[in-house]
């Protein structure tokens, strides 16, 4: 590609804003050209936006040190630098809505991190290994706002990654009950261990508004597209409890599940190990090569040493084993800012990009 699209990062000084940041730093389609974020924080350069919490491990790249940051308010402006954007902002969901709908409507897709717009209907909820179909949808979409070019795509929640890559690879086989447990990193609510001091020796058995998502968000990517809207599916039955553990970043998952057609542990295992979607059919820059790995030691995964398989894009998956009362059990792991967050919606931003929704303005 000669010249690479220019991206606009709405929110882009908080914790997922500065994953975005570093994701994007050489990235072969993609270059940084603006950041906004609130008021507060506009007019200055981002490294002094972001000064004393700077939450990457890697140093701010040179390219956007002194990139001034934009009121994210002034939707005209921030859009007419950029080809699309990313929307990571902390703010009410109303708001939210009304800003990501603004910025489509000025012909700027909107590829975003929060979940304003999971359940609008005719919003895109995706993980591009398992429903990449179901960006059809942007053309009805696109009708209701009245574009021609922009549109909204929404990355799921990030917990889920842990365990639904895994069972959508099973799908043939009918799962009908799954329990899902998830134990989930700190970075998943915006802090690390500086901020969040209490969270040291400590298990919090309750994560706001997260269960609802967990149980029912696995169900619209399930789901199908109906008359420009996804309707969610109706099976299997998921019931799920997430708590907050002391790590950093991965969020795992146990999990329980029950088929109509039970297969053999060999034909999961195989089914993960073989399993690819269409962001490995078209060779996307972020995409894992290999998306699901299922390791056999008895002790894996483990959130330290595995939540960086396939650069944090992977899944992994481990201790497969009957269960007495249900068909099977297994753990699940993800990273929840890269697979989960960022580098899921950047992604999607491929994907769209590949199959020809966006392209420079």
């Amino acid at each position: 590609m000669s010249e690479k699209l220019r991206v606009g990062i709405v929110g882009g000084t908080g914790m997922v804003g500065q994953r975005f940041v570093q994701l994007l730093e050489g990235h072969p389609w993609f270059k940084v050209t603006a950041i906004a974020a609130s008021k507060n924080s506009a007019g200055r350069t981002y490294e002094e936006s972001v000064q004393g919490r700077w939450k990457m491990p890697d140093p701010i790249p040179d390219s956007v040190k002194n990139l001034l940051v934009q009121d994210a308010s002034n939707v005209e402006e921030v859009a007419s630098g950029v080809d699309f954007i990313f929307c990571a902002v902390d703010m009410k969901k109303d708001e939210i809505k009304a800003l990501e709908e603004a910025y489509a409507k000025t012909e700027t897709p909107v590829i975003s991190n929060n979940s304003a717009h999971r359940w609008t209907p005719d919003v895109p909820m995706v993980t591009p290994e398992i429903n990449p179909e179901h960006i059809e949808v942007i053309a009805a979409q696109r009708k209701r706002l009245g574009t021609t070019r922009g549109f909204i795509a929404v990355k799921p929640n990030c917990s889920i990654q842990s365990y639904v890559p895994a069972l959508h690879a099973l799908l043939d086989y009918k799962p009908t009950k799954v329990v899902a447990s998830t134990y989930q990193a700190i970075s998943g609510a915006g802090k690390n261990f500086t901020d969040w001091p209490e969270m040291l020796d400590n298990v919090i058995p309750y994560i706001g508004g997260e269960e609802e998502k967990s149980e029912q968000e696995p169900l619209r990517i399930w789901g199908s597209v109906v008359d420009g809207e996804i309707v969610k599916a109706s099976t299997p039955l998921i019931t799920t409890q997430c708590i907050r553990v002391p790590v950093t970043d991965g969020h795992l998952a146990t999990v329980f599940v029950s088929f109509e057609n039970k297969p053999s542990k060999e034909e999961i295992i195989n089914r993960w190990r073989e399993f690819a979607g269409r962001p490995q059919e078209l060779g996307l820059p972020s995409a894992p090569k290999q998306f699901i790995t299922y390791f056999e030691e008895e002790n894996r995964p483990q959130t330290k040493l595995d939540r960086g398989i396939e650069n944090g894009m992977g899944v992994s998956v481990g201790r497969l084993r009957e269960d007495s009362i249900y068909d099977y059990k297994f753990v699940g792991l993800s990273h929840n800012t890269l697979r989960g967050a960022a580098g899921g919606a950047v992604l999607i931003a491929e994907l769209l990009k590949a199959e020809g929704y966006i392209q420079a303005k």
